[in-house]
């Protein structure tokens, strides 16, 4: 017993020497997960408890995470009444819904009581419709309406992500009455930054930072004292939208309105890191084709999600070899086409894929729009002219040194620039041309672009050999 003891005590944080339980970046040393799970796995759950009872929620998140999958529902029983809502609100999704899966209803109720709205919601929106009906008759009735009404707006709107507790006071208040309301109303959230202002029909007229009522006499009306323009989000914008005006407008909180403009939610700004975050994550891994790219994610999901793509680019690669096809003949007579034709297709796929991860982010982020199109689709051309003009002196160039034939490099260089510019053009009408057609450009923009690049790659080297007699 005194041998585990000073197991446990080694591994504890401590306050002179910093944490063991942490690196030097301050992430969960793989001693301290192990120590943990084979506590557990030993039946020493008292001991396993007092390595985890000083950690962050996002710590003990971080835990389950790193944990081997098998020993996650071990360690939240034995763990259980460590596992609130604030952890489970820091936690992957994948491991949380798997953790969630183990859990009896009322148990996920109770959880669900102790975070935000948008907290709660994040966690009852992945039940079964079976499980989230449990889950909900077991709350209480005030959470359960207004969960049920978050869960009647769209994924990934500001309805799913807004917050309900806020503080509203009618216009016709003065300072000294929103003080009194704030200090009389134990019910009232804690955390928030602004009040809003609204009108006898509920409906935003203001808001008034703390510090301008803190600072401002008792007797002036709030009216006086609030900034009138504010930045009203609909219920139903998509979040992505949201994270953009809040850095567009520099704000903190925003008001959350309904269709007839009432009050009924705000979104904080820390709600909007992790949709910057995951956006931002999200239209990376959907470039590449690789799903939601997450290391918890079932393998029989992300071999589905990848293989789509697979399939779709060995589709497009079938289109490409189809022209090469075509030039057989010339093949077989000078076999250094076949030498050098990848390198044109290759360098147009790569000019390609950097023109598209532009052009994405500036749809993303609304730099792209209908106005400046025309403007982005010349800069990219000119872009492009320069860079294969570059490409073909030097592959040119190279290809005039090694195998001494003027003509094979004339055809390599003249090439080059055609495919570069075919892929800055096609690098911002692909993504543009979906965006327009309300399709995700992130998702299969890269299909089409390599697609092209390839096969213009090929025709335009090929093509230039065969016109030019140099397979004659």
């Amino acid at each position: 017993m005194s041998e585990t003891h000073d197991e446990t005590a080694a591994l504890l944080p401590d306050q002179g020497q910093g944490r063991t339980s942490h690196d030097k970046e301050d992430r969960l040393t793989p001693e301290f997960v192990g120590a943990v799970v084979d506590r557990v796995e030993a039946g020493d759950i008292e001991s396993a408890r007092e390595l985890v009872a000083p950690l962050h929620p996002a710590d003990i998140a971080d835990l389950f995470e790193l944990a081997p999958s098998e020993a996650r529902r071990p360690l939240a029983s034995a763990l259980a009444e460590m596992l609130d809502g604030d952890v489970l609100a820091e936690m992957n999704e994948w491991v949380r819904d798997d953790l969630i899966d183990a859990l009896a209803p009322h148990q996920v109720a109770e959880i669900a009581t102790q975070l935000d709205t948008d907290d709660a919601v994040a966690i009852i929106e992945e039940l079964d419709a079976d499980d989230q009906r449990e889950v909900l008759r077991a709350l209480a009735p005030d959470d359960r309406a207004a969960i049920e009404e978050a869960l009647s707006y769209p994924e990934e709107s500001a309805g799913r992500l807004m917050q309900r507790d806020l503080i509203a006071v009618p216009e016709h208040w003065t300072v000294g009455d929103v003080l009194d309301y704030l200090r009389r109303n134990e019910d009232l959230t804690t955390d928030f930054w602004e009040i809003f202002v609204v009108d006898p029909g509920h409906k935003p007229v203001g808001t008034c930072k703390l510090s301008w009522v803190l600072r401002t006499p008792r007797s002036i009306a709030i009216a006086d004292v609030m900034q009138r323009e504010q930045t009203l989000i609909p219920v139903d914008m998509d979040q992505e939208e949201v994270a953009l005006r809040f850095q567009k407008y520099a704000l903190i909180s925003a008001a959350v309105v309904d269709q007839s403009g009432r009050l009924v939610g705000m979104i904080t700004v820390d709600d909007v890191v992790h949709i910057i975050q995951e956006e931002a994550g999200e239209d990376i891994l959907r470039l590449s084709g690789a799903g939601d790219g997450d290391i918890n994610e079932p393998i029989a999901l992300t071999v589905r999600s990848r293989l789509t793509w697979l399939v779709v680019n060995l589709g497009t690669a079938i289109i490409a070899a189809s022209v090469v096809g075509l030039f057989q003949g010339e093949i077989a007579k000078f076999a250094l086409l076949a030498v050098l034709m990848p390198i044109v297709s290759g360098m147009g796929g790569n000019a390609g894929t950097q023109t598209l991860a532009v052009v994405v982010r500036a749809l993303a982020t609304n730099q792209l729009t209908s106005s400046n199109t025309v403007r982005m689709i010349l800069r990219e051309l000119g872009i492009a002219a320069a860079n294969g003009a570059s490409l073909g002196v030097l592959i040119g160039g190279g290809t005039w040194l090694i195998y001494g034939n003027a003509g094979l490099a004339l055809v390599i260089a003249m090439a080059m620039v055609i495919n570069n510019l075919v892929a800055g053009l096609s690098g911002v009408m692909v993504p543009v041309g979906l965006d327009r057609s309300k399709i995700d450009p992130a998702v299969s923009s890269a299909v089409f672009v390599t697609m092209m690049t390839d096969v213009m790659g090929f025709f335009s080297f090929l093509g230039l050999a065969s016109v030019m007699g140099l397979a004659g």
